[in-house]
């Protein structure tokens, strides 16, 4: 199926496939232009967030979406590795990163999810870029990779952009036929800032797992000679576990094996 199929989002008559067409109806009803409408869109969009770990729990391999965002979870982990040494181009440069960034970790799959994907990397890159150059407008500024804590916050960004675009892609037809004029509030705009205080807790932070590492090296005597140089292998460890949490298919700590989505070797 290639990514300018028109799709008119899940939904059905039973089971799980029906909770998708009960929300939409929710999404239906919502009135952009009502008191306290953007409460009442916040909590469709966690419904939203609900179902969908719910469908993926009972089958993980809907959309494709585990294996494609393991994936992409991985490709990530280099260019993390690369952004660690170098310095990602810079704002000159700032439309030959995005494109190379996008393509690095969204790759070429050619399905719906794939898109959302992609557009994921590319909303995540823009965001680096924006974050880079205030630092880089700083006394911090240097020629050298990308600081520690702006690889973490790229990471965090990554996976909860994911989540963020494949629900948008859910939404974007329900939208186009419930809400022809759009009210002041777009649920198509809106949903990155739900997404940023609802799915980003749910990503764990490389930087805080490395430091977890480095107190254990220091327990024991030993040393992490680059903590900031170990951060991609740290996120790499991390993927399959973030994949679990912000798909739902970890619930109170209790991980569901992931169908064929081992580790792919550094």
């Amino acid at each position: 199926m290639g990514t300018s199929t028109r799709w008119c989002g899940p939904g059905g008559r039973s089971g799980t496939a029906a909770e998708w067409s009960r929300v939409s109806r929710r999404l239906s009803r919502w009135n952009g232009d009502g008191p306290q409408a953007e409460r009442h869109l916040d909590e469709i969009f966690d419904d939203y967030l609900d179902v969908l770990h719910r469908t993926i729990r009972e089958d993980q391999s809907a959309f494709g979406l585990v294996e494609a965002t393991t994936e992409a979870g991985y490709r990530l982990a280099d260019t993390m590795a690369a952004l660690a040494e170098d310095n990602p181009g810079g704002l000159k440069e700032a439309d030959d990163f995005l494109a190379r960034f996008t393509q690095e970790v969204g790759g070429d799959g050619g399905t719906l999810t794939d898109a959302a994907i992609r557009r994921a990397a590319r909303d995540t890159a823009e965001r680096l870029l924006k974050r880079h150059n205030l630092v880089s407008s700083g006394d911090e500024a240097g020629d050298g990779g990308l600081a520690g804590d702006l690889l973490c916050l790229l990471y965090q960004w990554f996976f909860a952009d994911v989540v963020s675009e494949f629900l948008r892609s859910v939404i974007a037809e329900k939208v186009k036929l419930v809400v022809p004029v759009l009210p002041v509030l777009d649920p198509g705009d809106h949903i990155a800032d739900w997404a940023a205080d609802n799915v980003l807790s749910l990503v764990p932070s490389p930087c805080e797992e490395a430091a977890g590492l480095v107190e254990e090296a220091e327990s024991a005597e030993s040393l992490i000679e680059d903590p900031v140089g170990s951060l991609p292998d740290v996120a790499r460890r991390l993927v399959p576990g973030t994949v679990g949490k912000v798909l739902g298919l970890v619930v109170e700590d209790v991980v569901e094996p992931q169908d064929g989505a081992e580790e792919k070797p550094a």
